[in-house]
């Protein structure tokens, strides 16, 4: 999943970017609302995060501007202000949600996985298809029940085929999600992994569609 940050905080920020790395985020950094207004119309993400309070003015703006373009990314809200009116100016104007600082990772990544749940109108962190189980919440997946050990770089492919299950994910948006603004990666890098991946799995599991990408699909057979 990937996720745009605004932070201005470095240590905050830095923080928070290892922690959601470590639990299979992409997680891309803005530090000003400018930047962040830039990334969004240049780019996509499943989940923004957004402090309130930046060096070029208040974030409320551009989650009022984000609201009125009809973009509906979930927008979680992280403020240092434990003032009533504040919390609810953000989600008035179309914050999904806020986390009051300082606040535990595991809570920030909770309410991460609950507000991606909504807006792909999954009831829980379990996506099944046919004999796949994947579990967003432990990171883990399961064929046919038995365990699969993937690399995190396998997960990310499965994660984002498993997020947008019978829809083509084109292999620009796989790259976006496994490796983001600064990753490196060579031009078959997806390919390379992809038959990884089928190999562990079910090989008519993850379907081709040439020209287009990749769609996750249940085995008929």
């Amino acid at each position: 999943m990937r996720i745009l940050l605004l932070e201005d905080d470095s240590i905050l920020a830095e923080g928070i970017i290892k922690g959601l790395s470590q639990m299979g985020y992409l997680v891309e950094l803005c530090v000003s609302l400018s930047q962040a207004k830039n990334a969004l119309l240049t780019d996509t993400f499943e989940v923004t995060i957004f402090d309130l309070g930046l060096p070029d003015g208040n974030a409320v703006k551009l989650i009022k501007e984000i609201r009125q373009s009809g973009d509906k990314t979930p927008i979680i809200v992280l403020t240092a202000w434990d003032d009533i009116e504040v919390k609810l100016l953000a989600l008035n104007k179309g914050a999904n949600d806020y986390v009051v600082k300082p606040f535990e990772l595991r809570e920030l990544e909770a309410r991460i996985r609950v507000q991606h749940r909504k807006i792909q109108h999954h009831l829980n962190d379990t996506i099944c298809c046919g004999k796949l189980e994947v579990d967003l919440a432990s990171q883990q997946c399961h064929y046919d029940q038995e365990p699969i050990h993937l690399t995190r770089l396998e997960w990310l492919l499965l994660k984002q085929l498993a997020l947008n299950i019978g829809r083509i994910v084109s292999k620009e948006q796989l790259e976006n999600a496994c490796y983001g603004w600064n990753g490196e990666n060579e031009s078959n890098s997806v390919e390379v992994h992809m038959h990884h991946l089928r190999k562990k799995l079910s090989p008519d599991l993850i379907k081709t569609i040439r020209g287009l990408g990749y769609i996750l699909k249940e085995d008929l057979k």
